[in-house]
């Protein structure tokens, strides 16, 4: 066991099991993070880590290239860190060497669970198997290593007030995660950094610490860029406010990535406040963004994959000192009573577009391969190449803004869910053809350019047992609250009004924080659902991604 989400009468059990890690156990006790065999106050002294020059592979992977971990992990040692992000790794690799040497030198990791083929896409949410079983496989991967110290579930996916229904698809990845995580008998805490955004980092704050603890963020990250210069000073740069609306939080908290560029060479001195009295009471220590230079201007070294040449920037000497500056003692472990109750949950406003006490369903692959074998027109084969993705995103937004779609549709500001809004695009979109083919009267299961087929005797004939069918998790799943049209009444299958359905762009919003500063935030629309019908020539990009 690496981490633990600990009870009070749990402590001493824990650091008993432990005793014979090479790397101490940091565990969670309110909001504080402590060494779980001294019973010291934890504090992260990290900087992020994805190099990307000179990268070949298709999924890049800093913890599976032997040379490069050699390489840095002598200059982390040099820095003072004892933790690192990492953002992407495949988990197909073998991360044997980079993890032992990280664990030799003391080094935590926090491991984000998206990447940007895997992530919840801010302006057209899904949490469904495709992605659970991803993200599970690189739970799976990372399991043995003792160093895992965290997995943070989300990076920026809401990240202002029209993208705010991504968040009850977080939320719903973080229940999921978690139980799969305490199925496999491992309580490593889940997650989530925001960005700050003004109009909705107090929705966020408390949104994931409010519900159900099952469904509750176990940390809470905030990447902040706000201290620029020398000139900036606690108040001035915001730092005073953010901590301000944190210090009542009963989760940690931590800066999941700071450090301002916007004049360089950085001086980082936000780091006497983060680990001193003006902070260090309220977060536990913070992740410097980052450490290889890369486009974005951001780095401490410059270095290449496969290459053991290190060229140090300005800001490395900088950042050697103001860490090796501060040492913040904390309190002990056994003195420290924790206090306070979970955050309250935001209402839906302007703002605001997620009723919080209704998530996304489990993913269910059972219901959903019900759903597909109960089709009498269906995809001939669900791996489809962009053009015929495009031509069949078109069709489907054309069936959908003809008819009722509310089994694949969703609204996350009345918290209605459709019953198949969690099974992949392909599913949904044979549902959708299998319900034009209906309308119909069965005489058109026809999309130009795409295979389908039509099934004169369909295995399963009543759809009511596929609502019966176990979640992913093992789980019964009741049937979920049908989609409501905009009277306030339940759509049914005769509704020929807009169906507000969405979610068959697949493409993979970049969530991670790899890509910060290179690009412009995706626009959506406000509302929490939208019609398939308004995608259009997003379908190209939309159906893509299933081919991968």
């Amino acid at each position: 066991m690496k981490f633990s989400l600990l009870k009070s009468a749990s402590i001493a059990a824990l650091c008993a099991a432990t005793t014979v890690m090479a790397i101490d156990p940091i565990v969670i006790k309110g909001s504080k993070f402590f060494n779980g065999k001294t019973g010291e106050q934890f504090y992260f002294k990290g900087v992020a880590y994805q190099p990307r020059t000179g990268l070949t592979a298709e999924n890049p992977d800093p913890l599976a290239d032997a040379v490069g971990c050699k390489r840095d992990v002598e200059l982390f040692k040099d820095l003072g860190i004892n933790s690192i992000r990492v953002y992407e790794v495949d988990y197909n690799k073998n991360h044997d060497t980079c993890m032992k040497l990280l664990e030799d030198a003391g080094i935590y990791l926090f491991l984000d669970m998206p990447s940007p083929k895997y992530s919840i896409n801010r302006a057209n949410p899904y949490w469904d198997h495709d992605l659970m079983s991803h993200w599970a496989a690189k739970v799976d991967a990372f399991a043995k290593y003792p160093n895992l110290v965290a997995w943070i579930a989300g990076n920026e996916v809401a990240n202002d007030k029209t993208t705010t229904p991504s968040a009850a698809f977080v939320k719903a990845a973080i229940r999921d995660m978690k139980a799969y995580l305490k199925s496999k008998g491992l309580s490593t805490p889940v997650g989530y950094a925001d960005n700050d955004d003004m109009d909705i980092r107090m929705n966020l704050i408390n949104y994931f610490n409010c519900g159900d603890e099952e469904t509750r963020a176990d940390f809470y990250g905030i990447n902040i860029y706000r201290w620029c210069g020398d000139d900036a000073t606690f108040e001035t740069s915001g730092y005073a406010d953010v901590t301000k609306n944190m210090t009542e939080y009963t989760i940690p908290s931590l800066l999941t990535e700071f450090g301002c560029n916007a004049i360089r060479p950085r001086t980082f001195h936000d780091i006497k406040s983060i680990y001193g009295p003006d902070m260090s009471n309220t977060f536990s220590g913070g992740i410097v963004y980052e450490f290889t230079e890369e486009d974005n201007n951001y780095g401490l070294v410059k270095v290449s994959y496969g290459s053991i040449k290190v060229e140090k920037t300005d800001d490395y000497e900088n950042l050697k000192q103001a860490y090796a500056g501060v040492t913040p003692k904390g309190i002990k472990m056994s003195e420290y009573r924790p206090s306070g109750r979970p955050s309250v949950c935001p209402p839906v406003s302007s703002v605001w577009a997620v009723k919080a006490d209704a998530l996304p369903p489990t993913p269910s692959s059972a219901r959903c391969q019900c759903m597909m074998d109960s089709l009498g027109c269906t995809l001939k084969s669900t791996e489809l190449t962009p053009d015929e993705g495009k031509v069949l995103g078109e069709a489907v937004g054309s069936i959908c803004g003809q008819t009722s779609c509310n089994e694949i549709s969703y609204d996350t500001s009345k918290g209605n869910y459709g019953n198949y809004v969690a099974c992949d695009s392909a599913q949904r979109s044979a549902w959708a053809l299998d319900k034009s083919y209906i309308n119909s009267r069965y005489t058109q299961c026809k999309v130009n350019g795409v295979d389908t087929i039509t099934v004169k005797s369909p295995k399963q004939k009543d759809t009511a047992e596929c609502l019966t069918m176990k979640d992913d998790m093992g789980n019964i799943s009741a049937p979920s609250t049908p989609v409501e049209d905009d009277n306030g009444s339940e759509i049914n299958d005769s509704d020929e009004n807009d169906s507000d359905a969405r979610d068959f762009d697949e493409e993979s919003d970049d969530n991670d924080g790899s890509s910060r500063k290179s690009s412009s935030k995706t626009s959506s629309a406000s509302r929490a659902t939208i019609s398939l019908n308004q995608l259009g020539a997003a379908a190209a990009v939309i159906m893509a991604v299933m081919a991968c």
